[in-house]
């Protein structure tokens, strides 16, 4: 993995809203009119060419596939672990959702407003879209564990030739796939291994197969972790933290086991505190657990650094030493609003952490991805790239002052 060795390199956190033929075809299968494989297959293999060279074109040096490939950034998996079962029903659902936020005491009001917002406002205009709406479909789809886990490599092995074939029409510096890490997949029901401990170390060698694919395919594997941050509230909020540590620690080396054997410079983990456009209130604080994030075997640590709750965390770095040969990539662009930030405050934000951690050990990068589920992108399209271009825009500012 490179470092920012003469200029402030760009990247971001993976997910990037869909394309509108991609779009329809999946709001068509969710409708009950699935299309045609090969009709499937050549829009999705056209949409990652164009996101790959739409990348490219825009001028950020490490790039992805979008994650095209993908219904959701987690719940993927259950397509590509068998032994993972999709579970449509609504059984264990709160009638009424705001319970499943957190503070709905607090923010009950805002949450139905909320949920109500995030359905479809921003799918692209599609035929098929005001009929899907209507709808009112449930896309998070549970799954849960009802035997042994094994990674099935179909879809992986598509997704792979996919990205290949779109980075033969571009320059870029290196290419990433992003996948989610153990705990965060976790969150999945288990209803076979005989303890929890057991099922977490088995999803850890399933990912491992995923993971060792990426790397062997010549791409830096970026493993996505939100839920590491989100469970001290949601899971131990009633607790002492060292409880909360005691689980969050025995989730790294989970992680590390599946990482087992894979050279950490080709690899990056990231860590945010939820993508969603929320409160955000009972999020612990960076120096809470930046030294639990800190243990995976890791070259690159890609961490949610702009929002106002967080925004003001890059000082963190004056108390504590990144290790040596380690790479930071501070989010410095937002991806849960439509506000696009300007290049001379981006470049502010990578110059502060630049001065703390070195010039050579930063890298600029989104907060979170820009569409978790190709039915939820969390900004337009169009502010999504703008946002893109701000960001080398900052970068190239910065670098004219670091250098």
């Amino acid at each position: 993995m490179k470092n920012s060795s003469d200029r402030i390199r760009t990247t971001h956190t993976g997910s990037l809203v869909r394309t509108p033929e991609l779009v329809e075809l999946l709001i068509q299968d969710r409708l009950g009119q699935p299309p045609q494989e090969r009709v499937y297959k050549q829009t999705l293999r056209d949409g990652v060419r164009d996101v790959v060279k739409r990348q490219a074109a825009t001028g950020i040096d490490v790039i992805d596939d979008g994650e095209y490939g993908k219904s959701n950034w987690i719940t993927y998996l259950s397509e590509r672990i068998r032994g993972l079962e999709p579970d449509l029903s609504t059984k264990d659902i709160p009638a009424n959702s705001v319970r499943l936020w957190p503070e709905p005491e607090r923010f009950g009001d805002f949450y139905d407003r909320y949920d109500e917002y995030e359905s479809v406002q921003w799918l692209p205009d599609t035929p098929s879209r005001e009929q899907y709406a209507g709808t009112q479909v449930a896309e998070y789809r549970n799954a849960i564990c009802t035997s042994a886990l094994e990674y099935k490599t179909d879809a992986l092995v598509r997704d792979i030739d996919n990205f290949k074939a779109a980075l033969e029409h571009v320059d870029v510096d290196e290419a990433f796939m992003p996948v989610v890490a153990p705990c965060s997949m976790e969150l999945t029901p288990n209803r076979y291994y005989g303890t929890q401990e057991e099922y977490l170390f088995a999803l850890a060698d399933a990912l491992s197969v995923e993971y060792r694919m990426i790397v062997d395919a010549g791409f830096i594997l970026q493993v996505d972790d939100a839920f590491l941050p989100m469970q001290r509230f949601l899971i131990f909020r009633d607790q002492d933290f060292s409880a909360y540590r005691k689980w969050a620690e025995l989730r790294m080396e989970a992680l590390n086991h599946a990482l087992n054997g894979i050279p950490e410079d080709r690899v990056r983990y990231h860590v945010c505190f939820g993508s969603q456009n929320i409160p955000h209130t009972t999020d612990p604080d960076l120096k809470e657990i930046i030294d639990i994030v800190l243990m995976a075997n890791v070259q690159a640590y890609a961490i949610e650094a702009c929002n106002p709750r967080h925004e003001h965390e890059w000082q963190l770095w004056r108390d504590v030493q990144l290790p040596e040969g380690k790479v930071l990539i501070p989010g410095v662009i937002s991806h849960s609003t439509n506000i696009v930030e300007h290049p001379e405050l981006i470049a502010l934000r990578l110059m502060n952490f630049a001065q703390l951690v070195g010039r050579e050990n930063v890298m600029a990068g989104s907060d979170c991805g820009f569409s978790q589920s190709w039915n939820s992108p969390r900004v337009h399209s169009q502010v999504q790239w703008a946002k893109l271009e701000a960001m080398v825009e900052g970068a190239r500012l910065a670098s004219r002052e670091l250098w």
